[in-house]
């Protein structure tokens, strides 16, 4: 007989709610894959300025629903990084250093024509609750 690995939903209200049919993260044995995270606060609403204010909401909410599912920016084994404009890849990614550290997870970043509530940048992730 086969053991079958149940899906989690992780969830938590120190990062925006799902503004769709979708679920912040989904944790399968040990990883965690997070939806796209964009720069909202924990209530909703759209941080205010430009590239650098909103990487830096990403960023706190990634590490609040990382949290919620037993997992940190140390465990993320992934990443994808959205740009409505690739001129912004020098400083989102100088951000993005900051939050790994010497960490280098496996990345994509690519510039996308149009992002939800036409936010400047969107990244997801996938972790393993499983690393030391």
């Amino acid at each position: 007989m086969t053991t079958r690995t149940k899906l989690e939903v992780v969830s938590t209200e120190a990062a925006p709610a799902a503004i769709g049919p979708y679920s912040q993260a989904i944790k399968l044995g040990g990883l965690v894959f997070t939806s796209g995270q964009i720069p909202l606060d924990a209530s909703g609403v759209l941080v205010e300025g430009g590239i650098e204010e909103q990487a830096h909401q990403v960023f706190r909410n990634l590490k609040a629903v990382l949290e919620e599912a037993g997992a940190s920016f140390g465990s993320v084994v992934k990443a994808t990084v959205f740009m409505k404009d690739m001129n912004d890849f020098a400083t989102v990614n100088g951000i993005y250093a900051s939050y790994f550290g010497d960490h280098k997870p496996a990345r994509s970043a690519v510039e996308v024509a149009r992002l939800p509530k036409d936010v400047l940048v969107e990244i997801e992730v996938i972790a393993s609750t499983d690393v030391e």
